[in-house]
Formats: structure tokens, C-alpha cells, sequence
């Protein structure tokens, strides 16, 4: 493997930040109560994680609790990327992947998608 890609925080976050831009606004908007957050490092080594309950999974009682949590992972994807480009596309594919979580979908089915 080359190298470790070496993506500035602040370009890292524009590239997050694009990421997001090309997510269908019709599923932008009905995402609700959820921040997404650039952190350096997973300890666990993953490229993203979603935390939070599942619009899916959202009953009645749902109110007044914190927002779910997709954080997204520069170090961990820039060092399993080998060019520049790569990491611009494995932001997308990262992001994606866990608004499909918020969303309610599974590994099994991202997968599928082609997501996975």
C-alpha cells in the first residue's frame, strides 16, 4: 500500500460537507434530530459510525432527547485510501452509509445496494 493520504481537518470536513450536498434533498429533509461530526481517529478503526435511534425505530415517545450522532473518521479513511481521490470518494460512500442507518438500514442491505 502507498503511502498514508494526507487530507487537511478543514478540507476533510469540506469534503464531508460535499458529501452531504449530494444526498437527494427529498432525504435530507426528512432527516431529523441528528449532527453529523469529523473526528481524527476511531480506536475500533472504523471509517464511520452511526449512534442514535433509527427514524425507523422512533415511536410516539419520542421527544426531548439528544440528537443522534454520525461521526465520520479522517485518519481511519485517509490511511485506507491510497490517492486523494479515493478518500473523496470513501467520504461519500462513508456518509451514506451511515444516513442509511439513521434511515433504518442494515449492513445486510447497504450490502446489497452496493453501500456496504
Amino acid at each position: 500500500m502507498a503511502d498514508v493520504v494526507d487530507i487537511a481537518r478543514e478540507e476533510f470536513e469540506e469534503l464531508v460537507a460535499d458529501a452531504l450536498d449530494r444526498i437527494p434533498p427529498e432525504l435530507t429533509r426528512l432527516m431529523d434530530n441528528v449532527v453529523i461530526t469529523v473526528e481524527d481517529e476511531s480506536p475500533d478503526g472504523l471509517l464511520g459510525l452511526y449512534e442514535g435511534i433509527p427514524l425507523t425505530e422512533r415511536g410516539d415517545g419520542y421527544f426531548g432527547v439528544l440528537p443522534d450522532q454520525i461521526f465520520v473518521y479522517r485518519l481511519n479513511i485517509c490511511s485506507y485510501c491510497e490517492t486523494p481521490e479515493q478518500v473523496v470518494e470513501e467520504v461519500l460512500v462513508t456518509v451514506v452509509h451511515e444516513i442509511a442507518h439513521h434511515f433504518g438500514i442494515d449492513d445486510a442491505r447497504l450490502g446489497d445496494l452496493g453501500w456496504g
